[in-house]
């Protein structure tokens, strides 16, 4: 067998276990998986300055290593001098061994570089089992040169689950490895 991400190896061998003992699964089936990461990142001032869109793009597609895609506006907002189909955004949707690769090094590289980083919060669920939190840089990350950066710029990334409860997507996040808040009740 070829290579196989460390985190999905994991997935198999420790966390199915641990969910189906934990909530009382009766098939391997039932356990929740990750099934998606979506990355978007908003660009508010690519309305003025377009190279801000393809510096947006390259900086994404080196963080995940997938190609980047800009979004585009769907309406005309006059309040925000924006038009339809102008491009506002960068995202990226990441399935399969990418994802594992991504996560692997959000939570072992990236959110341990955080400036005061005390976890991230578990208020973030939908209600669906999926979970979204923001991250203010997108320095934190080792691929993206310092030197190179044109404007700082946060990002969005949403985990997308096939977990029937938020506490279920909470339960597996956390045997990930995502380092969530302690609180206290």
């Amino acid at each position: 067998m070829g290579y196989q991400p460390r985190l999905r190896q994991k997935y198999q061998e420790e966390i199915i276990p641990t969910l189906t003992e934990q909530f009382g699964y009766k098939t391997v089936m039932q356990v929740p998986k990750l099934l998606k990461i979506a990355i978007n990142q908003g660009i508010g001032e690519a309305l003025t300055d377009k190279k801000l869109i393809d510096s947006g793009i390259s900086e994404m597609t080196s963080i995940t290593g997938q190609k980047a895609v800009e979004t585009i506006s769907k309406k005309d907002v006059s309040n925000f001098k924006l038009r339809k189909g102008s491009p506002i955004g960068v995202r990226v949707t990441l399935r399969g061994e990418k994802m594992y690769e991504f996560l692997d090094r959000l939570i072992s590289v990236a959110l341990p570089r955080v400036r005061d980083f005390r976890g991230i919060n578990d208020k973030g669920f939908d209600g669906r089992g999926n979970y979204s939190f923001g991250i203010t840089e997108q320095i934190i990350f080792p691929e993206i040169n310092i030197d190179k950066v044109n404007k700082i710029n946060g990002m969005d990334v949403t985990f997308v689950t096939d977990a029937k409860s938020d506490a279920e997507a909470l339960s597996l996040l956390k045997e990930f490895g995502l380092p969530f808040k302690n609180q206290k009740k």
